[in-house]
């Protein structure tokens, strides 16, 4: 398995015609061998002073985000968070968002980025495989999206044994996920065919498999969208429990730049409030600006915003939390999903919940997300 994540299969809302390319987006562990593995971030600029705010006069220079893909739907809330000024007012002369693809695991290690939208396999990955000093601080999907997608007159794949004697289409950056999936389902590799596929679900549509790996917020919604009826088996809610578009850092940022975080984190956490609570706007930031020269599809975007929103973003852990939480239980989960893809790692090594947790001690008003 490569050092990329598993997530390599995601993608944009851009037009069909484009599907096939979105995915070639993940760095291997020689790449990131390569880097160097290089543990200092590099030093905070003494930019422009921000505008007073909620950061009483703190001066945080810039902060260098990088995205795990295209500037779509998928970062309403860091969108939110820029166009409405959150991020000045928690005292950054800039947040500079790159767009991927990528785990962010490189950008991390070598210091051209300082915080990185990424996920608990890519990360856990690394970690595991090359000790990378490197830690979760955070989580937007409390739900992973991945699915196992099915036409409803076709495949109809409902439940984990429906795939028992059926061709699913698996990606090879996502094979070790779809066999921990059927390894938590019980159910003998030999007893599923599995066609190695491309990302583009024509696959599915043709006819040539009954089932394709694919994101909830994204496949699923193209195919529907094309008029035919579909069928969902998620993996979160089938065996496979793990968090996404994670916010990632070195641990020495931690140690040396904890306040930074944690004024990022209160920006995050008032974009974000924002995109729960208006998913269409966040796909029209996405649409109109950010985004604007990606081609990409108005109803999906708008579909898969609210989808993440409504189903994948909030739980009954952020209504009681906040939104990012990952509560003891999941990350227990997600560390049980990573050792049924062979990633071996602790729940100590992969996660640091104190920023958050401090965050929401000092800003409690921001617990209370929903409108």
């Amino acid at each position: 398995m490569s050092a990329r994540s598993i997530f390599s299969s995601r993608g944009s809302s851009r037009s069909s015609s484009s599907a096939s390319q979105r995915f070639a987006r993940r760095s291997t562990i020689a790449t990131i061998a390569a880097a160097g593995l290089v543990l200092a971030l590099a030093g905070c600029s003494g930019a422009t002073p921000a505008a007073d705010g909620d950061a009483a006069g703190e001066d945080f220079g810039e902060l260098k985000l990088q995205l795990s893909w295209i500037k779509n739907e998928e970062f309403a809330g860091e969108f939110f968070a820029d166009s409405k000024g959150y991020y000045t007012d928690a005292g950054f002369s800039e947040v500079s968002m790159t767009p991927g693809p990528s785990t962010g695991s490189a950008e991390l290690l070598s210091g051209t980025a300082d915080v990185a939208l990424s996920d608990a396999i890519s990360i856990g990955t690394v970690v595991a495989n090359e000790e990378a000093p490197l830690k979760i601080i955070g989580a937007t999907y409390q739900k992973n999206p991945f699915t196992v997608l099915s036409l409803a007159d076709g495949g109809n794949i409902v439940t984990p044994e429906d795939m028992i004697g059926k061709k699913i289409g698996v990606q090879a950056s996502n094979t070790s996920l779809f066999e921990g999936l059927l390894a938590a389902n019980n159910i003998d590799a030999a007893d599923v065919t599995i066609v190695p596929v491309q990302y583009d679900p024509s696959v599915l549509v043709n006819g040539d498999v009954d089932g394709f790996v694919a994101y909830l917020t994204n496949e699923s919604i193209t195919v529907a969208a094309s008029g035919v009826a579909v069928t969902n088996l998620s993996f979160a809610d089938n065996g496979l429990p793990f968090v996404a578009e994670t916010f990632t850092v070195t641990e020495q940022t931690i140690a040396e730049d904890r306040e930074k975080l944690k004024a990022f984190l209160v920006a995050e956490i008032k974009g974000w409030t924002d995109a729960v609570n208006d998913p269409e706007g966040g796909a029209r930031l996405a649409l109109d600006t950010y985004g604007a020269d990606l081609g990409l599809v108005e109803a999906n975007s708008i579909a898969g915003s609210k989808e993440a929103s409504e189903n994948l973003i909030v739980s009954d852990e952020t209504v009681e939390n906040g939104l990012f939480t990952i509560s003891d239980d999941l990350q227990t989960q997600t560390i049980k999903t990573l050792a049924g893809a062979g990633i071996d790692v602790s729940a100590g090594d992969l996660f640091d919940m104190s920023l958050l947790a401090e965050v929401y001690e000092e800003n409690p008003e921001l617990v209370g997300y929903q409108k």
